[in-house]
């Protein structure tokens, strides 16, 4: 029901596109990913039937589908939606601070990903890490923080795609919200994470096609916009009738911007507790090859920077520019509040650009989205609740029962999933709140399991009472800051930024300096061994390999296509080989690179913008979008042409074994 002084979204298509989307192509795509991962298993050595291969894709993912995987990955719904409503509210420095604040922590994760090759090769959940080194106690905690990480998460991308779907297509947020994570679970179940890598490349080279539609539409052909000159002439006069409170001049081109710089810091502490507390991420730390790691991360990491830059930029400018055209679909009246933290200023913008043409675009940009990022939880929920609670605290598992359990466990999750999102949508949560209570939730635990790879000195006590004292002062700054800025906590004004901020900050401040306090006081001189002796081929985390039976370990080998259990210990023992000296020099060098990274798109290029109050030219404007477009470029080349050509050889062998099949097909026929 629209309110006083708003209208309700105009819809130009009908539920018969939102099923469609939803069921049709879900299901559809389901059924791709189930044909090829039917031609890997038969025509390459990889089978999705071994657990290695299930849950850490054998440990031999190339750089290029890490790149495309993480990227991908990164690339929520609120990636697209979020970023575009700052943008649209606050001017265009959000859509770069949001930018900056997922891709510093994939940048700084790619020094955790050399250490955890380094120091815990073997390893299928971050959470066996600490088990292995701190024990039950902080193997229980983080567990606990994890789960709720893949809540949020969850929630963020069903809820986003189902506003958006309901918004443009009036399908039911519930129907929509149980049949989004269906399809996806089909193909995780038959191909496990190598089919979510699939997954991903596909998803990923259909969003950026979309993407690139609405650039090169905005900025070229059309006929409301047609230039980035023609929208900067529209922010002016927009900036005139409703000016950003806080921007110099009340600009939209400005990177002064108090609210901007708030979002900045939600994004920063959202960023890093959906990076270091997110299984999906580790789990392609560990898919990936040892010489390639640090490599895919940085790519990814660059790669991403791209999507809300640019998307979230000629979205959200496009809206705010375009919101006085007639063809708007509230016109006559800007989004509301409502409207906007529900994610439809994306959806705006590509209607008013592409009328239903970019309806359906926006459709599909969203779907993809949701469903590449929400695959990867999948595999993520599913390896926690398997290895990291039934096999540790239930009963040993061989390889089969790990099959078993994981398909088990991705089915009723994807059913959770669709609750969850309903429970959330009935009691008024919406994206734009998950958004910013990510980092509240999460930041107390991000340094205690960050250092856990990579410090020696952590200590249990330190990790354990760090990360809850942290929390201890992320919840009250949390309420304390909600009740002295507005004067009254509630749902709605817990997740404003400034009470997010209230919350995120000391809970990663606090946590972090109780964290290096108790490490000091409490000091560990950790060697590593118990971490280096976790097997990548060991399926009973609960007890050691001899009480593991000889029948079980010889039906584990063959799953996994060995030929011997000899061969499995020697493929254990190549995890210890690795060249800890060659992973040291890459962890040095991943440190250096992002710390250039960092100081380069956090301080070096915004900041002397912010201090001068540089209110964009018409000119500097046209180059900033000119960048803009360049980067995703690049990015879509990283993330479509790299994977192609380092998997030709295994794309070969595929089409040499279908092309090999008909001609069998054909000689029996002719016989």
């Amino acid at each position: 029901m629209s309110q006083p002084g708003e209208k309700e979204f105009t819809r130009l298509l009908n539920q018969g596109y939102g099923y469609g989307i939803v069921v049709g192509l879900g299901f559809a795509f389901a059924s791709l990913m189930v044909l090829l991962t039917w031609m890997q298993a038969k025509f390459t050595k990889m089978n999705p039937n071994a657990a290695a291969e299930f849950a850490t894709a054998s440990r031999s993912v190339k750089a290029g589908l890490i790149c495309c995987g993480i990227t991908s990955a990164w690339t929520w719904s609120a990636t697209l939606l979020q970023s575009s409503t700052a943008t649209y509210q606050s001017g265009l420095s959000a859509s770069w601070w949001y930018g900056v604040g997922g891709t510093i922590q994939i940048a700084i994760f790619s020094m955790i990903a050399a250490k955890v090759k380094m120091n815990a090769n073997g390893a299928t959940t971050f959470l066996q890490i600490v088990k292995a080194r701190f024990g039950v106690p902080c193997h229980l905690l983080f567990t606990f923080y994890a789960l709720v990480c893949v809540h949020v998460v969850c929630g963020s991308l069903v809820l986003g795609a189902s506003a958006t779907v309901n918004a443009l297509t009036g399908m039911s947020v519930e129907a929509c919200n149980f049949l989004l994570p269906i399809g996806i679970a089909v193909y995780v179940i038959a191909g496990g994470l190598r089919a979510t890598f699939i997954c991903d490349f596909i998803h990923t080279t259909i969003l950026f096609v979309v993407i690139y539609i609405f650039v090169f539409t905005a900025y070229g052909t059309s006929d409301v916009l047609g230039s980035p000159g023609k929208m900067w002439d529209l922010l002016q006069q927009s900036a005139i009738t409703n000016p950003v409170v806080g921007n110099v001049g009340g600009s939209y081109v400005t990177m002064r911007s108090n609210s901007g710089v708030v979002f900045a810091a939600c994004t920063i502490a959202a960023g890093f507790s959906g990076v270091f507390c997110d299984q999906g991420y580790w789990q392609r730390a560990i898919a990936s090859r040892p010489e390639s790691t640090t490599k895919a991360y940085m790519l990814g990491a660059l790669s991403w920077f791209s999507i809300p830059w640019g998307f979230g930029t000629v979205m959200g400018l496009g809206a705010r520019a375009l919101s006085t055209n007639p063809k708007f679909p509230t016109y006559p009246y800007p989004l509301s509040a409502a409207q906007q933290s529900a994610g439809l200023v994306a959806p705006a913008a590509a209607v008013t650009m592409l009328g239903k043409g970019g309806a359906v675009a926006i459709l599909l940009a969203t779907f993809m989205a949701a469903t590449s990022a929400a695959s990867a939880e999948l595999i993520a929920v599913s390896s926690i609740i398997v290895y990291d609670i039934l096999g540790t605290y239930w009963k040993p598992l061989t390889g089969k029962q790990v099959i078993y359990y994981s398909h088990l466990i991705i089915g009723l999750w994807a059913i959770w999933m669709g609750a969850w999102a309903t429970i959330l949508h009935r009691v008024g949560i919406d994206l734009g709140w998950l958004f910013y209570i990510q980092g509240v939730a999460l930041t107390p635990a991000v340094v205690p399991i960050g250092l856990t790879v990579c410090w020696k000195r952590l200590s249990a006590t330190a990790a354990f009472c760090g990360t809850l004292f942290g929390t201890v002062c992320g919840m009250l700054g949390w309420m304390v800051g909600c009740w002295k800025i507005y004067g009254l906590i509630n749902v709605s004004n817990l997740a404003l930024p400034y009470s997010a901020i209230s919350g995120s900050a000391p809970g990663l401040i606090m946590s972090t300096l109780a964290t290096l306090l108790l490490a000091w006081i409490f000091p560990a001189n950790y060697d590593w061994q118990g971490t280096r002796a976790i097997s990548g081929q060991s399926f009973t985390p609960a007890c050691d390999e001899s009480s593991v039976d000889e029948k079980d370990e010889v039906d584990d080998a063959k799953e996994m296509g060995k030929d011997s259990v000899e061969e499995v210990a020697e493929e254990t023992r190549s995890v210890e080989a690795l060249d800890r000296d060659v992973l040291q020099r890459v962890f040095e060098r991943a440190a250096w690179i992002s710390l250039l990274l960092t100081f380069t798109i956090t301080i070096l290029i915004p900041m002397p913008m912010f201090g001068e109050s540089y209110v964009f030219s018409r000119k500097f404007f046209t180059g900033w979008i000119a960048v803009s477009i360049i980067w995703l470029l690049l990015a879509g080349t990283s993330c479509i042409v790299l994977p192609i050509w380092e998997s030709r050889a295994e794309i070969r062998l595929i089409v040499s074994g279908l092309t090999g099949l008909r001609r069998k097909d054909s000689a029996k026929s002719s016989v």
